[in-house]
């Protein structure tokens, strides 16, 4: 099955064309497509692509955007018609051809598999984002721990407290307290590490504005840096809302920490294997003694 799922990528690869834009984008023919999928007149093979047609107004999915005309070409006198086809639109299609045609089959297949794929690799490119956003935001909060330890904020209490004036006026009056248990988070692992991408990133603006501010206005004492940082946080949430995110609405993702155990693991088990140390023979020292030496 492997290599059948090989040779239809090669066919699928070998027909792909690339627009001639800034931006270069893959896109099918339907008339290349055609045989690929076991169809050998264009009326039979039109109907599956109708089909397709009516699938991807069905997902809300802009029909042209998918299934471009193609300029008409002449052939033995008469116009061909033809589509310009997307990834997408070659999926649709294979989705809604005659199941009979084992090329229809095996079409299924391999975009089952290919969608998968992506599936993981788009997976896997957020876990990224997510980590890097989280590393970001511990910086920022070990820059900001200095900043207003040097300005009256000293004791672990008072520092508790200014985190969650932050957390409060970001999530609409929700201490963090409140969030974990919504969230259900353990109460000894932090609410950062379930955020979303878009909620790390938040914080970081937020605490970073703050930073910002504290120094170039000169700001000291426990109230002004706690006035300050909720100004700059219900500000962040403000511009959250107006595009249609409640932060505190948002669900919780997978623990970072789990995430990060796992990337650990996978990276030791691709490293290649140390080599074992060598150990030299036997040799004889000035005295005629003799003994080992490793490296």
């Amino acid at each position: 099955m492997d290599k059948v799922l090989i040779r239809i990528h090669e066919n699928m690869e070998s027909v792909k064309r690339m627009s001639q834009d800034e931006n270069p984008m893959e896109f099918w023919s339907a008339r290349d497509l055609m045989p690929l999928l076991g169809y050998s007149t264009w009326r039979q093979f039109s109907e599956s692509i109708e089909r397709a047609k009516n699938a991807c107004k069905t997902s809300d999915q802009v029909v042209d955007s998918h299934f471009l005309p193609a300029p008409a070409k002449s052939h033995g006198g008469r116009p061909q018609e033809d589509y310009y086809l997307t990834r997408y639109a070659c999926y649709l299609i294979a989705q809604n051809g005659d199941p009979r045609k084992p090329e229809i089959a095996l079409a299924q297949t391999y975009f089952a598999t290919q969608t998968r794929k992506q599936e993981l690799l788009e997976k896997r490119e957020y876990e990224d984002k997510r980590l890097e956003s989280r590393a970001k935001l511990k910086d920022t909060e070990k820059k900001i721990e200095g900043t207003v330890y040097q300005r009256g904020i000293r004791l672990p209490v008072e520092f508790a407290t200014f985190k969650n004036k932050h957390i409060e006026a970001l999530y609409g009056e929700i201490t963090a307290g409140e969030l974990k248990r919504i969230r259900k988070i353990p109460g000894g692992q932090s609410l950062a590490d379930f955020d979303s991408n878009v909620e790390l990133k938040a914080k970081d603006f937020a605490l970073a504005m703050t930073d910002h501010n504290i120094k170039e206005k000169n700001i000291f004492g426990k109230e002004a840096m706690n006035a300050e940082v909720v100004k700059n946080s219900k500000e962040t949430r403000q511009a959250l809302l107006n595009r249609g995110i409640k932060p505190e609405l948002i669900k919780p993702e997978e623990d970072l920490k789990v995430i990060a155990i796992r990337r650990k693991k996978e990276e030791n088990q691709i490293k290649p294997q140390a080599k074992p140390k060598l150990i030299e023979g036997k040799k004889k020292n000035s005295n005629g003694d003799s003994h080992h030496h490793s490296f």
